[in-house]
């Protein structure tokens, strides 16, 4: 996300408090090993990918919307994903640690915008290759292999009434 602020590991442990000054919920350090790589590019080109996600002609990448699960704050990311007869497949490149996925988890859905149309989905379930991969072409599974993604999201669409109980305002919990 665009909010997401890197920080270098000396500065992110010395304000690593929650009372600390300048201390951001949004802070995060890139992961180690592969996915460092990933993560790096995936901040470099998430406002490109913003603009042509989810256009016509662009079927690989849509964009989802969801609620911050904390914030109530309504957040776009850029994902590649495909269109199964039931929904969606996304690939979790990040895994389950994600934000968009525990945001989607968490509101039980969201919604993708996929070649120009918008699409309300529910029931958010993680799968394992061998079910996602009939939902991509040949190349787009190389490239899976490649970059050593295992994990994807399934999402079913959803119902009229699984829609406005989705779309309804965020009610907040008593404490």
């Amino acid at each position: 996300m665009s909010s997401i602020q890197q920080r270098p590991p000396h500065e992110a442990s010395a304000q690593a408090g929650a009372d600390a000054p300048g201390a951001s919920t949004h802070t995060r350090s890139a992961p180690a090993g592969r996915h460092r790589t990933m993560y790096i590019a995936a901040q470099t080109m998430n406002p490109l990918m913003r603009r042509i996600a989810g256009k016509r002609r662009v079927r690989i990448f849509a964009v989802i919307q969801h609620r911050g699960r904390r914030s109530g704050r309504l957040f776009t990311t850029p994902v590649a994903a495909r269109k199964t007869t039931e929904g969606f497949v996304v690939p979790m490149t990040f895994g389950e640690g994600a934000d968009w996925f525990r945001n989607v988890r968490a509101a039980g859905g969201c919604t993708i915008t996929w070649n120009g149309d918008e699409y309300l989905l529910v029931d958010p379930e993680i799968v394992d290759w061998a079910t996602a991969k009939l939902a991509f072409r040949r190349t787009e599974r190389a490239l899976m292999s490649a970059f050593g993604i295992r994990q994807f999201v399934r999402l079913r669409g959803a119902t009229n009434q699984e829609s406005s109980v989705l779309l309804s305002p965020r009610v907040e919990r008593a404490m």
